[in-house]
């Protein structure tokens, strides 16, 4: 038996239960992968299901607000790929693009996403090239080189299409993807439970627990951040990044305490953690007083703040308040 028909015979008989995976809508797939980008499955559920309950064809979002639309995308990070996938709607409004070529054209979608919905949606015959294919392939093929490698990448692309099964490549990609997160995962892959071990060359040499090879990766960085909660009765004081900004354009934050040296600094109310990739934040939140907002600062109800776009370390500070 090949390793494409075991494999996905094996993924049909125990792949979860995902909403994205009852459909054949190219948008809603597109939805999905973009979603799924460096975002476990069991967080994106909500998001996808919320998200297609506001926009249910690349129409509406096109149309959508964009503050709106960052305000539903709200606390699923990386905010370029909601503006991406909005501008990818404009563009696929009128006519959504059925080939690998028209696909990857999309604003934001690269190699790996347009595989994805070219094999699910049209039963085109690319090998997806993810985080979980990548580690499955290196431990398959015990390529010892580093993943991070572009020449590394492609012999491993070249290996997922070699075996990619041509006459059911969406099911092919999905078993790929279900098998890495599910069994052939960073640590401890359960080897036993593979349905394709057989053809393991890693697992042969006794290597599983070693691949894939990850070399140079950046050490995490720690930092401390100090936010002020200033009331004004049932109000909050927040400052809104501006259009230009290289992060989080046009959401709405808590202000850092370098940003009002003119604040009287009260008790703390508590402190919570936040990872950005390589970033480790400790955020300590206080009560601070101030005789007058600055320019740039608006009074918000923190609820009504959590309607508009508003990062998640704000999001974070604000729960302190029912604690």
């Amino acid at each position: 038996m090949k390793f494409s028909q075991r494999l996905i015979e094996w993924c049909e008989g125990v792949k979860r239960d995902l909403p994205w995976r009852h459909t054949s809508d190219p948008y809603r797939i597109l939805v999905s992968e973009v979603m799924l980008q460096q975002t476990r499955a069991s967080v994106v559920i909500p998001y996808y299901e919320r998200f297609l309950a506001s926009y249910p064809n690349a129409a509406a979002l096109a149309a959508a607000p964009e503050s709106e639309l960052l305000a539903m995308w709200s606390g699923l990070g990386y905010y370029s790929r909601a503006r991406n996938l909005q501008r990818a709607a404009r563009d696929a409004e009128s006519a959504f693009p059925s080939s690998y070529e028209g696909l990857r054209a999309l604003p934001g979608v690269g190699d790996y996403t347009a595989a994805a919905v070219a094999s699910i949606a049209f039963g085109l015959p690319h090998a997806v090239l993810d985080g979980n294919v990548v580690r499955t392939m290196a431990r398959v093929t015990n390529d010892a080189g580093d993943v991070r490698s572009p020449a590394v990448r492609r012999r491993l692309q070249q290996a997922a299409d070699a075996r990619l099964d041509h006459a059911r490549p969406g099911l092919f990609n999905q078993a790929m993807m279900e098998l890495g997160a599910t069994l052939c995962t960073p640590r401890k892959p359960q080897c036993l439970l593979c349905p394709v071990s057989a053809f393991c060359e890693g697992r042969k040499a006794g290597r599983q627990d070693q691949l894939p090879v990850k070399l140079g990766k950046a050490k995490p960085i720690d930092e401390a951040v100090t936010l002020l909660l200033v009331r004004r009765k049932e109000e909050a004081l927040f400052w809104l990044r501006p259009a230009d900004s290289a992060r989080l354009a046009g959401f709405h934050e808590l202000p850092e305490a370098s940003q009002l040296p003119q604040a009287t600094r009260g008790r703390l109310i508590g402190e919570v953690k936040h990872s950005i990739v390589n970033h480790r934040y400790t955020i300590a939140v206080y009560e601070a007083a101030l005789a007058k907002a600055p320019p740039g600062f608006v009074w918000l109800n923190p609820a009504e703040a959590l309607t508009q776009p508003i990062s998640t370390i704000a999001k974070k500070a604000l729960r302190l308040l029912s604690r």
